[in-house]
């Protein structure tokens, strides 16, 4: 945990620094760009033909269309801070997710503990089978289920109950009305937390296994189990 905290202030910190530096910069770069434009409305000033003097609506003009262009670099600016701000918050959000069990739908590691496996059944299915995949995409294991059940404890055996090896695993969900194959579908699995990121404007989710969702594919939490 501590490796953790200390992983998150030290992105807080860069964040800031980085953001105070480009707040700083886009600031020189405005008052540049208004005395070069001071400079320049000064030089037509002198220059101007005395008999045809330029309109003063026009020097208006072009005040208020550098006023509006750096409002907008400002604005920008200040987007930039809050989405900062908005990054730095999300990853205190999602930090305290590390070391605990999410459930999503993805393939999960086994390292010889039991994996919790949550179904998903097409509508009007009246029988399932769990087709269990190992990471080179053969199935290692058909295992009936009754349609409803909630959850399979899935131990690592395959068909003739002989032990499979370290691996990762996905779980396919096959629905069947009267025989007939309806639908597949990945089932859901609880899989420990290991990693929470900014990537964009997204938090990802690193699972054991080096599997990554996004912090939104995330359907529930609970404490490890082992």
């Amino acid at each position: 945990m501590t490796d953790v905290a200390a992983t998150q202030s030290s992105v807080g910190t860069t964040s800031v620094t980085s953001t105070t530096s480009a707040t700083a910069d886009a600031e020189r770069l405005v008052s540049s760009d208004f005395e070069t434009f001071l400079k320049m409305m000064t030089a037509q000033v002198q220059n101007q033909d005395p008999l045809n003097p330029m309109d003063s609506s026009e020097y208006a003009s072009q005040l208020a269309t550098f006023s509006s262009v750096e409002q907008q670099v400002l604005t920008n600016d200040l987007l930039r801070n809050l989405g900062d701000m908005l990054g730095g918050n999300a990853l205190q959000q999602y930090g305290s997710w590390v070391g605990m069990d999410a459930l999503a739908r993805v393939p999960a590691e086994f390292t010889g503990n039991p994996i919790v496996v949550r179904p998903d059944y097409e509508p009007n299915a009246d029988s399932a089978i769990v087709a269990v995949r190992n990471s080179a995409g053969e199935v290692v294991q058909r295992l009936s289920i009754p349609v409803g059940q909630e959850e399979v404890l899935w131990a690592g055996y395959d068909d003739q109950q002989n032990a499979l090896p370290d691996d990762v695993y996905r779980f396919e969900i096959e629905s069947y009305q009267n025989g007939e194959l309806t639908g597949t579908t990945l089932a859901s699995v609880y899989t420990r937390v290991e990693e929470i990121r900014n990537q964009g404007t997204s938090v990802v989710v690193r699972l054991a296994g080096g599997i990554e969702v996004e912090s939104t594919q995330v359907n529930g939490l609970r404490s490890a189990q082992s």
